[in-house]
């Protein structure tokens, strides 16, 4: 049996909280260049893309930063590291948070 390091599990609780921190409202300014690929609600049209909508944030703004950090590859990375790489972590918090307020 393992042990889970409690100093460990709660930084990791406490980072993982701190990334939904976002503001619905605000996304919802920023998501314009969203809405080519991803739908005007999060809703796709065509079936390249994922629904946004109704996402979990914290799953979204662990997506976007990885993007923007080049740890994810192949399908459409490419595509998504150009539209976040000028993206502020506030940025990519709010979408997150704009994208989860969504119904699905």
């Amino acid at each position: 049996m393992r042990f889970v390091n409690p100093t460990l599990a709660l930084a990791a609780l406490l980072s993982f909280s701190a990334l939904a921190a976002g503001d619905p409202a605000a996304g919802k300014d920023k998501s314009a260049r969203c809405m080519a690929c991803h739908g005007v609600d999060g809703k796709i049209s065509v079936p390249l893309y994922p629904n946004l909508a109704g996402q979990n944030a914290a799953y979204l703004e662990h997506s976007l930063l990885a993007y923007k950090k080049g740890e994810r590859s192949g399908g459409q990375a490419e595509v998504m590291k150009a539209f976040v790489s000028g993206l502020s972590d506030q940025d990519i918090a709010d979408l997150s948070a704009y994208y989860a307020s969504l119904k699905p």
